[in-house]
């Protein structure tokens, strides 16, 4: 019977306390790299626009070398002179549409949508159309 205790006793476990504890850890380091990652995926998606919108300067620039003016310039157009550009990139249409002298180039995704206007880069707003508060990309 004395072999039988130390048996029962050399039985290896868990107690619900260290569960409990180890449950908190976890919670409390979940609590911390979700909020991180979103925060560095929002960041990388916001860079990945940007950068779409950087590859159609070039484009854009060039429409208008052969053309000497930027009206008329479409995403089509855009994708004429870059088959390559990313199918985000718009040219802004109403109060951002393309004059003789300037353009304004959106592109969206999860939500948010940034713009460039042009000749070059000009400016960067957090909104569609050129139009608002200029930020730093």
């Amino acid at each position: 019977m004395a072999n039988r205790r130390i048996r029962v006793r050399e039985q290896g476990g868990f107690t619900l306390i260290e569960m409990l504890v180890a449950l908190a850890v976890l919670a409390v380091l979940a609590g911390i790299a979700v909020p991180a990652y979103l925060a560095f995926t929002g960041r990388a998606t916001d860079r990945s626009v940007q950068a779409d919108l950087r590859a159609a300067l070039p484009s854009a620039e060039a429409f208008y070398e052969e053309n000497g003016t930027y009206v008329g310039l479409t995403a089509t157009v855009l994708r004429s002179y870059d088959g390559g550009l990313s199918d985000r990139v718009t040219v802004a249409k109403g109060a951002g549409k393309p004059t003789l002298t300037t353009y304004c180039l959106t592109a969206t995704a999860d939500g948010k949508t940034w713009s460039v206007s042009g000749p070059g880069q000009k400016a960067w707003y957090r909104s569609a159309k050129c139009t608002g508060t200029k930020v730093s990309p």
